[in-house]
């Protein structure tokens, strides 16, 4: 029987989720949606498209998105296509754990325009897409979870190359965790 893998990985009482979330926590909503998108973009839409190429929904949810943040569509439109495409996406790939597991964090980064708790969500899906592409699907939850500190590490690094210091209007996030 194959092992059941999880859907997410990492853990939200962490010391480096902790210290990350606190990170968050001092950044502008501005800051917080850019930094998000780009990591959805640079580096889960390209280990998407590795497992899925042809498949343009999710880089249909980054761009849109993108054109949310310039004032170019109503949020209606990208709720749907994270939705009802990129979603989608995911559900569909119950057979590849890696690519499911990148649509959906490229669906967390891309809903942070509206929600910026979805930041959180975005690192937990990341880690098991890099985990399962890096590692395949049979390693230990040890090794699991190392590549989970590992991506949470590139994930805190990738927001303090943003960060404002002393950011005069942090955004005021509720963490239901």
């Amino acid at each position: 029987m194959a092992k059941k893998l999880r859907k997410t990985l990492g853990d939200v009482n962490a010391p480096s989720v902790v210290t990350l979330r606190e990170l968050i926590d001092t950044q502008s909503r501005e800051t917080i949606r850019s930094w998000c998108l780009a990591y959805a973009e640079n580096t889960m839409l390209p280990l998407y498209e590795k497992h899925c190429p042809g498949d343009d929904r999710p880089s249909r949810a980054v761009e849109a998105a993108h054109e949310y943040l310039r004032g170019k569509v109503k949020f209606p439109v990208v709720k749907n296509i994270i939705l009802n495409e990129c979603h989608a996406a995911a559900r569909e790939l119950d057979a590849n754990p890696v690519a499911q597991a990148a649509a959906r964090a490229v669906g967390q980064g891309t809903a942070v325009v509206h929600t910026l708790t979805h930041s959180l969500g975005l690192y937990f899906y990341a880690a098991a897409a890099t985990a399962y592409d890096s590692l395949g699907l049979e390693a230990s939850n040890e090794e699991y979870a190392q590549i989970a500190e590992e991506v949470c590490a590139n994930y805190t690094e990738a927001l303090r190359a943003v960060a404002i210091a002393d950011e005069p209007n942090p955004a005021k996030l509720k963490w239901n965790c």
